[in-house]
């Protein structure tokens, strides 16, 4: 089962970038490029515990439908969510904050299987695992643009 770390330090208080993390929005706008709209369950504003999301997207030139469902929650600290229904055989992304000298550090764990038995595990090695850490790199970047700068204002209610 591959299996993503990724820490990120963030010059912002910890609510500001756990809130950021769990916004539907602010994940819109950090996969313009795979065009992925919310179409069911919570589709805009903060995600929280025991609700649900389901994303539309377009990856390897194919749209695909995925639901995921906060499992754990915790504010500030952490929140986890799993997939209900998708692509993948399973996930499970595993969302951590910790306060830093400077402001936080965001931890994200995220593994995952693909279906397909064989065929899966030869994805994962030639192309999907380095797919997903760009497409959590660019969600953590934004993360990170938005909370360091006032654009946070503009998703998150003082």
């Amino acid at each position: 089962m591959p299996k993503i770390e990724l820490k990120t330090k963030i010059k912002s208080n910890k609510e500001i970038v756990f809130d950021l993390s769990r916004s539907i929005d602010l994940h819109k706008i950090s996969t313009e490029q795979t065009k992925e709209e919310a179409i069911e369950g919570k589709v805009s504003g903060l995600i929280g515990y025991g609700e649900w999301v389901t994303w539309r997207a377009k990856h390897f030139g194919i749209y695909q439908t995925l639901t995921s469902k906060i499992i754990e929650f915790e504010r500030p600290h952490f929140f986890v969510d799993e997939m209900v229904k998708g692509a993948f055989a399973s996930f499970r992304h595993q969302h951590n904050f910790k306060e830093f000298d400077y402001g936080t550090l965001m931890i994200d764990y995220f593994e995952y299987k693909s279906p397909l038995g064989l065929l899966g595990k030869l994805a994962d090695s030639l192309f999907l695992k380095k797919y997903m850490k760009t497409l959590l790199e660019k969600r953590n970047q934004t993360i990170k643009e938005f909370a360091e700068s006032e654009l946070w204002k503009q998703l998150l209610k003082t």
